[in-house]
């Protein structure tokens, strides 16, 4: 894009005219040749976007908009000459493009917006889009992935950024929220002057080690088509604007033809504020459900094909159709280590008994409900294992949000399937068909004393019954004998710091942990119990009677701990033999 082009044509637009002069002076986009029929829209409509006359990203928009809708007629109404009168009687839109701060380009300018804002609400128009940003959302460990509008961050990992985003709207909604305010919240644009693009067009890009973040790059073509969307329907509300597809920040380097540079992120901190570095560390994706439902936008570019674009490279139909996880499993990076490393702990380590792996279902969603002991996610890694390597099947499981704040481990449980333990996203999994993996004793569980290692705890809030009755899957219980002594907790030392840093309730204290923290290398059992099919028993509206969740819950529980006693029965030594002898006896 030539900005000197678009400066040139602005200060025409910007010189000191009157409202006449200014309607004939209005920039009006060329067309584009490669221009390609979007979706339907009804007559032909006059435009305003409001922006500040250096924001080319709001350039770049305006020449996207006059690709996506020729028909339509655009004025730019430049913020630095909001005193001259405006012609706003034939206008039946506004659009808000706001700058971004020169810092980090990832924060809006409020000081421009508190002087646009009431301008804009003088329009005689009753159609406003706010371009805003899904950076709103924030991110953090415990981010919920792809965010739904309604997603409301923990307080505690609200930044400056989001907070930013957030006023930046609750100041548009006070001004416009009567005249009708549609709030587009757009993934990272590729071009835009946010950090991610102007780094992903760089030779060599600073990464966080240990960290590799899925990525929603949003082509500024579809950008522009959801915009008219919003001002074909005019429907007050926020949406979310991203494409259908992710791609992982380390593949989205090398595919831009990048170096990929990894420095710690105490090191980074010296040139990067915190916050921003957050957005290099953990995923912040978006759904895009609702506009595509309510405003029938539908994204033509996948993130890959928007990169290559920014990079004007050409992109062959086999990088073009890469397919990458949503929450960043990799299959194949699971393989991998299936020959390797899992099959070493499973088979010589700790020498895997497995019973009752014909019990899990060979297709359709089920909750695997399990016991997890020793405070490390051994137990969690080595069920997918044995479910991977006999079924074929890939669950995912529920992570705890402490987990995924120390870099490499959270690099290594996000490839494997985890996901953020939240209740919509496992729902969402559920939907599509697949295996959600829940602890539901929760971290009193993992931090259990070894005295009471094999009793069953309380499940808690009980949600993932609420889950599978909403659902309509079955849950499948199962229990692990052998993971409690790879790390028997004998003890806890209470910290602040130590649990504000990690989120885990204490420091335990076991024979190798801290000082050595190496597993031991106890014989484990691992049992799949029959399925409870509580969607053959119960309908969905049973998720909102309590005296059937107990129910539930009682008999679940009841059938884990008979199967702990089972095997307990039958183990002779910890480190080594199996119950599959003394049950052939």
């Amino acid at each position: 894009m030539n900005h000197n082009r678009k400066r040139n044509v602005v200060e025409k637009v910007d010189a000191p005219v009157n409202s006449q002069e200014l309607q004939k002076g209005s920039r009006v986009l060329e067309q584009h040749e490669n221009f390609q029929p979007g979706f339907k829209t009804a007559g032909v409509s006059t435009v305003a976007v409001l922006a500040d006359m250096g924001n080319h990203f709001a350039h770049d928009v305006l020449d996207a908009l006059q690709v996506s809708r020729p028909a339509n007629r655009y004025k730019f109404l430049p913020a630095d000459n909001t005193s001259a009168p405006v012609d706003d009687s034939t206008l039946d839109a506004t659009i808000y493009i706001p700058s971004f701060s020169a810092r980090d380009a990832m924060t809006p300018r409020l000081d421009e917006a508190a002087r646009l804002l009431p301008i804009a609400a003088s329009l005689k128009c009753n159609n406003f889009v706010l371009l805003s940003s899904a950076l709103a959302y924030g991110t953090g460990c415990g981010r919920q992935g792809l965010a739904p509008e309604e997603y409301c961050p923990p307080r505690d990992e609200r930044d400056r950024i989001s907070e930013s985003w957030c006023s930046l709207e609750a100041m548009a909604a006070t001004h416009l929220e009567t005249r009708g305010l549609t709030i587009l919240r757009a993934s990272t644009v590729l071009p835009s002057p946010s950090l991610v693009s102007r780094l992903l067009k760089r030779r060599a890009v600073p990464t966080l080690a240990g960290h590799d973040p899925v990525l929603q790059l949003l082509s500024i073509s579809d950008l522009a088509e959801a915009i008219c969307c919003a001002l074909g329907n005019a429907k007050p509300g926020i949406f979310n604007v991203a494409p259908d597809s992710v791609v992982p920040l380390h593949t989205a380097i090398r595919l831009s033809g990048s170096r990929r540079i990894s420095f710690p992120r105490t090191a980074q901190r010296l040139v990067r504020r915190k916050h921003v570095l957050e957005y290099f560390r953990y995923p912040w994706t978006i759904s895009n459900v609702k506009i595509k439902k309510e405003l029938g936008f539908m994204p033509r570019k996948s993130s890959i094909t928007a990169l290559l674009e920014h990079r004007g490279k050409s992109h062959h139909a086999a990088v073009r159709h890469l397919h990458f996880d949503d929450f960043g499993m990799d299959k194949s990076y699971i393989q991998f280590y299936g020959k390797t490393l899992f099959k070493f702990l499973c088979d010589y380590y700790w020498r895997i008994d497995t019973r009752g792996l014909e019990n899990i279902p060979q297709q359709g969603a089920g909750l695997l409900v399990g016991t997890h002991r020793g405070f490390m996610p051994f137990d969690g890694v080595m069920s997918l294992h044995v479910v991977v390597q006999n079924t074929g099947r890939f669950p995912r499981f529920l992570t705890h949000p402490g987990l995924l704040k120390f870099p490499f481990l959270a690099n290594f449980m996000t490839k494997l399937g985890g996901v953020v333990a939240c209740q919509d996203t496992a729902e969402r999994i559920l939907q599509s068909g697949e295996l959600v993996g829940i602890f539901p004793e929760g971290i009193n569980g993992a931090f259990t004393y070894y005295r009471d290692a094999y009793r069953v705890q309380g499940f808690g809030r009980e949600a993932f019954i609420k889950m599978a009755l909403r659902n309509r899957v079955p849950i499948l219980p199962y229990v692990v004998v052998g993971s409690a002594e790879i790390f028997p907790i004998f003890g806890k030392i209470n910290s602040r710091s130590w649990t504000r840093y990690t989120e885990w309730p204490c420091i335990p204290i076991t024979p190798t942990f801290p000082l050595l923290p190496v597993p031991l290398p106890s014989k484990w059992h691992m049992h799949f119990l029959p399925p409870v099919h509580v969607e053959q028993q119960y309908g969905p509206e049973a998720a909102r009677d309590r005296s059937v969740i107990k129910a539930i819950s009682a008999d679940v529980r009841a059938k884990m701990q008979t199967a702990f006693d089972q095997i307990l029965s039958r183990r002779r030594r910890i480190f080594w033999g199996t119950t599959l002898e003394n049950d052939q006896q």
